[in-house]
């Protein structure tokens, strides 16, 4: 191990200029993001490789990190994408004999900068009232520069507001998984930062999964004559990604059915002609509380986004852009936000949280055979692909589609 038993000291220095002293964690250095919390007690691995943290500072309420290392098997990504790491006390030794390494040399082999050894119940009480912020981590020899210095260049960097980190983390060429599952087709997954539980259990429904960069042309979809279009979780500000909202109002006026998970969800609300609102401090772990109104059974499901959908959650309500008659399905019961959008009159639906849940909980995972019955009924009933489709048939047949497919519940 490496750097367990640093003595460097190390702090973290918010942009109001509260600051907590402790020791480094990881590599050293300076390390600068949006400081949020994530309440998950276990999964940390799945929470440091998931590229939707990229840009932010992760926080565990959870005490006591490392415990079962890091191992080969569960990364969620190719690299650890956090841009800071906080805990209170990391393990001093690796309990799990499917550990490959420790939680701080994987940190250190990533480059991730990370502080320990502070009240992290202080951090995340003053995040809950004051929102998230951005911060810093200073360690090593930057721990020394005065704290003016710390909070001018805490202040200095980018809001998560208005930000598009789509390119960061998205795949710079196609990739292709085959199906697992009775073939359906061919799925066109947008990498705005997809997890690989995602893809395999996209692949396990019977899915060709071809992910494909996120600055992939309408036309580059059609190329691989999908049977679908997914768009994944990511970072990022929804309002910032107007490309990518775009392209999703092709794929919609093209008559495909459509699945979208987190930034997806947000995607699919502007698309349909919704804003978007960045929350206080977001929410970010495995036990958040989801109601899926079509079925009236509450979840404990995993998130991780700071944005939301603006949407009436009660009853129906038009699409601005066009595409018919448009319901929230899911709704948060912590705080009321909406967590799924689901159009009536086209093939199209979408959750913010994660149903692949790598770390559990496993309560949302029939989303995807909701997908995959909805791909199945819209190709029964003889919906065209070609561009130019007519709204009114593609709504009747959509609306077909959606019931006898996000009707089901497991």
């Amino acid at each position: 191990m490496t750097s367990l038993f640093q003595s460097d000291p190390a702090v973290l220095v918010l942009e109001d200029g509260t600051r907590h002293v402790g020791r480094a964690y990881g590599a050293l250095g300076t390390t600068l993001g949006e400081v949020v919390f994530s309440t998950g007690m276990t999964g940390y691995q799945e929470t440091l490789t998931d590229p939707s943290y990229a840009g932010q500072i992760v926080l565990q309420t959870a005490p006591h990190i490392g415990n079962t290392g890091m191992n080969d098997e569960d990364p969620e990504s190719r690299r650890i994408w956090v841009s800071g790491y906080i805990v209170r006390d990391p393990s001093r030794v690796v309990s799990n004999w499917r550990a490959d390494e420790s939680l701080d040399d994987a940190l250190v082999n990533d480059g991730v900068i990370g502080i320990s050894g502070i009240d992290t119940r202080a951090v995340t009480r003053h995040i809950r009232s004051a929102g998230s912020m951005r911060g810093g981590i200073f360690s090593g020899e930057a721990a020394s520069l005065s704290a003016a210095e710390q909070v001018r260049l805490v202040q200095e960097a980018p809001q998560m507001a208005g930000l598009n980190l789509s390119a960061a983390v998205s795949v710079a060429a196609a990739e292709v998984t085959p199906a697992t599952g009775e073939r359906i087709g061919n799925l066109a997954v947008l990498d705005l930062g997809v997890k690989q539980a995602t893809i395999d259990n996209l692949a396990a429904r019977g899915f060709d999964v071809h992910v494909l960069p996120q600055d992939v042309t309408l036309d580059g979809i059609r190329a691989i004559d999908p049977v679908a279009v997914f768009y994944s979780n990511g970072p990022g500000d929804p309002a910032a990604s107007g490309d990518h909202v775009e392209l999703l109002r092709g794929v919609l006026d093209d008559g495909l059915p459509f699945f979208g998970i987190c930034f997806g969800n947000q995607l699919l609300g502007r698309a349909l002609g919704l804003g978007t609102y960045k929350l206080p401090f977001g929410h970010r772990g495995i036990n958040q509380p989801v109601l899926d109104k079509s079925t009236g059974r509450v979840e404990i499901t995993a998130h991780n986004h700071g944005f939301a959908v603006d949407a009436p959650v009660d009853g129906e309500f038009d699409s601005p852009n066009g595409y018919g008659r448009v319901e929230v399905s899911h709704v948060g019961l912590n705080d009321n936000v909406v967590e799924g959008l689901r159009a009536l009159d086209i093939p199209a639906f979408s959750v913010q949280y994660h149903p692949e849940a790598a770390a559990g909980p496993h309560d949302a995972n029939y989303l995807f055979d909701r997908f995959r019955d909805l791909v199945v009924a819209t190709r029964a009933a003889h919906v065209p692909h070609s561009p130019g489709i007519g709204a009114p048939e593609r709504g009747e047949a959509g609306h077909d589609a959606g019931n006898s497919g996000h009707g089901e519940s497991n």
